[in-house]
């Protein structure tokens, strides 16, 4: 399994004697379930049992979907509203004669006047209908799930990729690391030492002070927490669970102890690799904002 992405479409019909339902559902980027479906009037009652079979299948994105009821081949009989059709064209022909206009009605013109005609379906069971329906429903859902799920693929090797550039400078944050502690001991006591305190610089207090300083300079948790916290991401990118929200989580806590580096460190070389690494990740957050 792998992750999917909020962004998709798919159709699907069914049909009966007598119908056919034609569902069309696309989907884009929301932080929670969205769904909306238009329904035509005579399928409108299974609203809320539309809505259930989505929910059960997606997680996360809005959901627009819209659904077409047509009379299926031999299913229809055209009705004929007789009286307005005797009404309108005794009308037309009444105001033709008065404006000495030639009578050139026809049978023809009657399909272009609105509300004369109308197709009736046969009876059809309300269950019917929703069986009908929900046929198409599925095989809809099924077409933008496997959509989402290449989309996802793509997704997953960008962020493959990019946790590998992670890994690389974090390998070189962490070379740096043992050096760090060293560094800002030698730097305290150039600057006693450089501000004429160097019989201040050999106080055992002052040794103990700066030995204490420089170990809160130390950075080996972060880095392990950072290792972790990436293995933990690519873990997540190969469950076949909706990730969305974990990813977006852990990705925050990327930039946390990153961050946490960066302000311990007090080093030019790790600064240029924590630099690198926050860049990367924001790209890494941004694409998390397209994952369900």
């Amino acid at each position: 399994m792998a992750i999917k992405s909020m962004t998709g479409f798919g159709a699907a019909s069914a049909r009966t004697e007598q119908v056919q339902v034609t569902v069309e559902l696309s989907s884009v980027n929301r932080k929670q379930l969205d769904t909306v479906v238009r329904l035509p009037p005579q399928l409108a009652a299974f609203e809320s049992r539309v809505q259930k079979i989505i929910q059960e299948q997606i997680s996360r994105g809005r959901i627009s979907g819209n659904v077409q009821l047509e009379a299926a081949n031999g299913g229809a009989t055209m009705q004929i509203n007789l009286p307005r059709a005797e009404e309108t064209v005794n009308k037309l022909r009444r105001a033709a004669k008065k404006l000495n206009l030639k009578d050139d009605l026809s049978a023809s013109l009657l399909l272009q006047m609105p509300g004369l005609l109308k197709m009736q379906t046969t009876e059809q069971n309300p269950e019917e209908f929703f069986q009908t329906l929900e046929k198409a429903l599925t095989a809809a859902l099924k077409k933008l799930n496997a959509m989402r799920l290449r989309e996802g693929k793509a997704l997953e090797t960008d962020f493959l990729k990019r946790l590998a550039l992670l890994e690389v400078m974090l390998e070189k944050i962490k070379a740096r690391a043992p050096q760090i502690a060293s560094n800002v001991r030698k730097k305290l006591f150039q600057g006693l030492e450089s501000a004429g305190l160097k019989h201040v610089a050999a106080d055992e207090r002052i040794i103990k002070e700066i030995a204490l300083f420089a170990e809160r300079s130390d950075i080996s948790e972060e880095i392990t927490r950072l290792e972790s916290h990436i293995q933990q991401f690519k873990k997540m990118l190969r469950g076949g669970d909706p990730a969305g929200r974990s990813l977006d989580f852990l990705s925050q806590e990327l930039f946390r102890e990153i961050n946490t580096i960066g302000s311990k460190a007090n080093d030019l070389k790790i600064t240029e690799q924590v630099v690198a690494f926050k860049t990367e990740l924001e790209r890494i957050r941004e694409q998390i904002q397209n994952v369900e």
